[in-house]
This record gives structure tokens, sequence and C-alpha cells, in this order.
């Protein structure tokens, strides 16, 4: 009824043998989602609420996925069906919401005036440049915002070390160490 070669074929596969190669779908390379907000105008707070909405919703997605990313990319709509994106790569691949928060709402700030001129129908939001979460290298935080994790990291590694393990440059090669007594707090 099939013929010779449809039949040896279906034949096969109903004894699960298929000549055929397995392939793998690649994994998505951005995660995102968006918010249709009608032709309303919204207040600042509003949209806002929507973007801290879409945040939370994309990194969930990151997080359950085990991946981490590092371009934040912001999709605007507006009254007149004109489009607008603006994109962000932070310094260190993240999977934290309240980084990718603060990028986002950076750029909402830089598109702001045209949502005031245009009105705003859809706000989106995803995340690209995803990539395991698996351990990766450390890196130290020496953006200005961040010496103060910076200082933190250096006093445990000198606490638990020794104030040798770690020092300054500067202070290499020099003998002697500057000690002084510390009174308890």
């Amino acid at each position: 009824m099939l013929g010779r070669a449809a039949g040896t074929h279906l034949h096969a596969l109903a004894n699960a043998r298929d000549p055929r190669r397995v392939t793998t779908r690649p994994r998505r390379r951005s995660i995102g989602s968006q918010h249709a907000r009608g032709r309303t105008r919204a207040s600042p707070e509003e949209i806002d609420a929507d973007l801290v909405a879409i945040v939370e919703r994309v990194m969930r997605r990151v997080r359950a996925a085990h991946r981490v990313g590092r371009t934040v990319v912001l999709r605007l709509r507006f009254g007149d069906f004109t489009r607008a994106t603006r994109s962000l790569t932070l310094a260190h691949p993240t999977s934290g919401t309240q980084a990718v928060l603060d990028a986002a709402r950076d750029l909402y700030a830089s598109a702001e005036p045209l949502v005031d001129k245009r009105g705003l129908t859809l706000i989106g939001l995803s995340v690209a440049g995803l990539v395991d979460d698996l351990p990766l290298q450390l890196q130290l935080p020496f953006e200005p915002s961040d010496r103060a994790l910076l200082d933190r990291a250096l006093d445990e590694i000198r606490e638990r070390f020794g104030t040798s393990a770690v020092t300054r440059a500067v202070l290499l090669g020099r003998t002697g160490e500057l000690a002084m007594p510390l009174l308890p707090d």
C-alpha cells in the first residue's frame, strides 16, 4: 500500500531504528518579554511598574534556564507606531534582577523625551548574550560605584591569609609593615 521504500522506512521507525542524524536545537541567545500598554497615556510611575514587572519576569526565566546575560535591550513602540530600541552591555554577565533593572531604567531614561512626545504603546525588555551559568572566572568589580565591594573583598583576604597576601603595587618591595595597635570596637 505504501510502496517498498516507504514501507521499509516505516517498519524501521516502528522498531526504533532511525538512520537520520539527531540534531539538537541551539540554545536561545536571548530571553525577553513585553507588555502592550494600549493608546492611553500612562504616568511615569505606571511605566516604571511595568518595567519592574517585565524585568522580574525575564530574570526569573533567565535563572530558571541556568543562564546569565550581558546585554540589556529595551524595545519601545510609540503612539504613531514607530519603534525605538536601546541597548546596554554590562561589564559582567549577570542573572541579578537589580543589575538588569538599573540598566533598564537608565535605558528608559534616555528614551523618555520620545515617550513624552509620542506616547508609549508597548514596552519590552530582553537579556541577550546568554551563556550557561556554569562556574565562571570571578572578576573583581573595578567600577567606581563598586569600590566598597573591592575594599571588603581585600579586607577578607587579608584577614584570612595575612596582611601580606594582597597589597597595592606601590607597596611592593617595601621592608617592614606599618603596624599599629588596634583597640576593640
